[in-house]
């Protein structure tokens, strides 16, 4: 059952319609995902496959972010996860999406970057408000792109874009990812949310195991594609987190000035 009490870096709202809103709520790190907020999201799309009241979950984020990525520094009142750890945590932010038979609709607003580009893309359909903002930059950190991005880009936009978008951690509009076929939708800003609730309201509304049984094979396929390239890409990014290029990108980031990479 998704119980909203039981989240606390996750606002949940269950309305009477069938739709669950789920916005990732820590506006003042743009939503970056790490620690509460990623144990919680792992086992969001899950609860929301076993709670009957919910037959559709809006995907968004509190603030001017989606989610500007992956975020593991110490959090007030939560024990990070050891780095194994954190890595079993994001193959489980893709893998438990993908397993999710409901439908579920992103309603991005502001940022998608890295792993919130990922979980954006994961979603069913993705609905982009004019000002969001989709990259991979991975690389700007001196980090591998390996906790999806390399999954989901590549099956989205073909492996040409994918290889150079995610090489160059290149950032882009929400009208570039509409025209390069990354989403489904871009509206107005002051239209995301009625835009999303409208197609969330027509699938709540509709046969429901039609809707969750055809788009289980292509989320097998999904699977299947994650099951060879996860493992690969998330050993990856861990070693680029050893590299003297990274420890220069984390300094650079700090001292706010352009990091001097050397390809160590």
């Amino acid at each position: 059952m998704l119980d909203p009490a039981t989240y606390k870096a996750i606002k949940i709202e269950k309305r009477d319609d069938g739709i669950a809103i789920a916005t990732l709520n820590r506006p003042e790190k743009l939503n970056a995902m790490g620690g509460s907020m990623m144990v919680e999201y792992t086992r969001l799309p899950l609860e929301v496959d076993s709670d009957p009241d919910v037959r559709v979950l809006v995907l968004t984020g509190a603030g001017r972010a989606f989610c500007a990525g992956g975020d593991f520094s110490p959090e007030p009142g939560f024990q990070n996860p050891q780095y194994a750890n954190r890595m079993r945590l994001s193959r489980m932010v893709v893998d438990n999406m993908l397993d999710s038979e409901k439908p579920v609709i992103a309603a991005v607003n502001g940022h998608a970057l890295g792993l919130g580009a990922t979980a954006a893309l994961l979603c069913d359909v993705v609905v982009a408000a004019r000002s969001a903002t989709f990259g991979d930059t991975h690389v700007h950190m001196g980090m591998t792109a390996g906790d999806g991005g390399q999954l989901i880009w590549p099956l989205l936009i073909g492996p040409a874009k994918a290889k150079y978008y995610l090489m160059t951690g290149e950032r882009f509009d929400a009208e570039t990812a509409e025209r390069i076929g990354l989403i489904n939708f871009v509206v107005d800003d002051d239209q995301l949310m009625d835009r999303a609730l409208e197609i969330a309201g027509r699938l709540a509304s509709g046969p429901l195991y039609a809707i969750m049984s055809s788009k289980m094979g292509v989320n097998k396929l999904l699977k299947q594609a994650s099951n060879l390239i996860m493992p690969l890409t998330l050993a990856l990014e861990e070693v680029s987190m050893t590299m003297n290029d990274h420890r220069e990108a984390v300094t650079a980031f700090q001292e706010k000035r352009e990091p001097k990479f050397t390809g160590t």
